[in-house]
């Protein structure tokens, strides 16, 4: 076998491993690696900081469903690192952190940007590993990999010390494959178990997280819901595992991210078959309104995860595919496809009722109408990307979503600035798609140089910024303590003309203060993002006070409406 390069062997294995691009910043302590990558077919992409890095690997991931791949130098590379590892660990996202080091016999003597980076990276990483010889190199990245999609999927990080990855090793790409990766299918007696309680239940519901996307599983989730005739509900990480203009889904129940329909729904149900979720608290909020009066069926990949947040009544190891598949199976074995009955119309007729109104026409503008408008001009394949704080609350209240991998979310960790360079990962993965990031004008600010990357490499999108010039999410969480903390960001009062920033970025900006204006701001910049192929700004200026319709459980937000014909009525089959 021949001998090369260990770091040319290591390319080859994320060559082999589907990998076409990678973002990253060179650096003295990875240049054996960058050399390496000179000479193959992976695009790199040089990003302006290291956590930029992170979630552009980030969205690639999440877009692909492949492992994304970051490449930073040694010291505060790695360090920087961090807070994008934590969020794909939290989402559930695979990813390989590569981080250059220094000389081994140097790791003990305070060198320079010396860090123990794999014990830093451990409480954030499915595996952080040192490679050690130059032998183990391509190996060390198959483990990688097969760590990475495993199971929950999550973040590895391998860390090179320079001397190492100066070595040679055998090895011959003809030779080697991606090592399997195992999907685990849940006990026949478990689905039977399962189907028995969905059977006895009379106003069941799906709840399908994050894990049906990640697991491919929204085609059989959407027979097994036809087939039954059972409502689907969705977790903010699952928006697109169901189509949300199908007649059966059943919107979304939480405190933030919610509908007043889907949490009327959720209450109104007496089993609930969790796939895939994890029952966040700021899905769930009080645990006891939450469980009150339902049967759980909870099903994860990860053993773990089962009665990690309460007990459920039955929980089923599995993939998410291969168990909706024999559940399905179970179900067209007991009998055909059922018609919709009383429990369907229910959920329906809340619908109709429970709807917010998104058709304001004030000025400031509201919030809502800002999402009445992108529903209505992008497409149904719109990939969009957003972050935290009040527009992520009002992105998922009012935007719908059709398709899987087409709403991304940081759901869990929630950093500030994730939008735009995980845009930019979308994009680089799937060029040909519309790419929208919904963004918070502090949220922008948090790695708006990534912009000066998108427009260098010239990879487009469009950026749509909810501007209330306030810290929003902590003013409103500041009122019940009479508070006022929140930095106020208006200009003149340490606040950036944001229209001005990306035009000095090269950029194409628009500013909207009337919400008869949005329509032709929104054709305005996608026909831009198009034609310049650049990064695109419309900052919406809306209504400064405006809060989200929060609650801290269920039944504690204050928007139900009296629906005497409804509430009344047994809608039970």
């Amino acid at each position: 076998m021949k001998r090369i390069p260990c770091m040319e062997a290591v390319v080859a294995v994320l060559e082999s491993e589907g990998v076409d691009t990678v973002f990253g910043i060179p650096g003295a302590a990875i240049l054996p690696f960058y050399a390496a990558l000179r000479g193959s077919s992976i695009r790199h992409v040089t990003v302006r900081h290291e956590e930029g890095g992170t979630h552009a690997a980030d969205g690639w991931a999440r877009v692909t469903g492949n492992v994304g791949v970051c490449v930073g130098t040694s010291g505060p590379a790695g360090t920087n690192m961090i807070t994008g590892l934590y969020t794909a660990l939290a989402d559930s996202i695979p990813m390989i952190c590569v981080t250059g080091q220094a000389e081994s016999a140097k790791l003990h003597q305070e060198a320079f940007q010396a860090v123990d980076i794999v014990e830093v990276a451990r409480p954030v990483t499915k595996w952080a590993v040192q490679l050690k010889e130059p032998a183990q190199a391509p190996w060390v990245f198959r483990e990688a990999f097969r760590i990475a999609r495993s199971g929950r999927p999550g973040p590895v990080l391998v860390d090179l010390p320079l001397d190492v990855q100066r070595g040679t090793c055998r090895y011959d790409r003809d030779l080697d494959a991606p090592l399997p990766v195992e999907v685990p299918s849940p006990l026949p007696k478990a689905v039977r178990r399962a189907m028995d309680l969905l059977e006895g239940a009379r106003r069941p519901i799906i709840l399908a997280g994050g894990g049906v996307i990640i697991g491919e599983a929204t085609e059989e989730l959407r027979a097994l819901a036809e087939h039954l005739q059972v409502p689907v509900q969705v977790t903010l990480m699952g928006k697109g595992a169901f189509p949300e203009d199908h007649p059966l889904f059943a919107g979304m129940a939480g405190i933030q991210t919610q509908t007043r329909w889907g949490n009327a729904a959720f209450l109104d149900s007496d089993l609930v078959l969790a796939v895939g979720a994890r029952f966040g608290d700021r899905h769930t909020g009080d645990l006891d309104v939450y469980r009150r009066g339902r049967t759980f069926v909870h099903v994860d990949i990860e053993p773990t995860q089962l009665g990690r947040v309460f007990e459920p009544d039955l929980g089923i190891v599995g993939h998410a595919r291969p168990t909706l598949a024999a559940l399905l199976g179970e179900a067209r074995a007991r009998g055909g496809p059922r018609a919709p009955g009383k429990w369907v119309r229910r959920v329906a007729g809340l619908r109709r009722a429970l709807n917010r109104r998104d058709d304001f026409d004030d000025v400031p503008i509201k919030p809502p109408r800002v999402f009445r408008e992108i529903n209505d001009f992008f497409g149904r394949d719109t990939t969009f990307v957003t972050a935290i704080g009040l527009y992520q609350i009002w992105s998922g209240q009012f935007q719908a979503t059709y398709l899987p991998r087409r709403y991304l979310v940081c759901g869990q960790a929630g950093p500030l600035g994730w939008e735009v360079p995980a845009a930019m990962g979308v994009k680089c993965a799937h060029p040909e798609r519309q790419v929208v990031a919904v963004v918070g004008d502090y949220s922008f600010q948090f790695l708006m140089e990534e912009v000066a990357v998108a427009a260098q490499h010239r990879i487009p999108f469009v950026i749509i910024m909810i501007n209330n010039e306030y810290l929003g999410l902590i003013r409103q969480a500041e009122l019940p303590y009479g508070m006022n903390y929140a930095v106020d960001l208006h200009y003149g009062e340490g606040g950036i003309d944001h229209v001005k920033a990306m035009e000095a970025f090269g950029c194409p900006a628009r500013r909207v203060e009337l919400p008869g204006d949005l329509r032709d701001a929104l054709s305005w910049a996608s026909a831009a993002a198009a034609r310049e192929r650049l990064p695109v700004l419309v900052e919406v200026m809306v209504e400064r006070e405006a809060n989200a319709a929060m609650g801290p459980a269920l039944d504690a937000i204050k928007e139900y409406e009296p629906l005497p014909e409804l509430i009344s009525a047994d809608w039970s089959d």
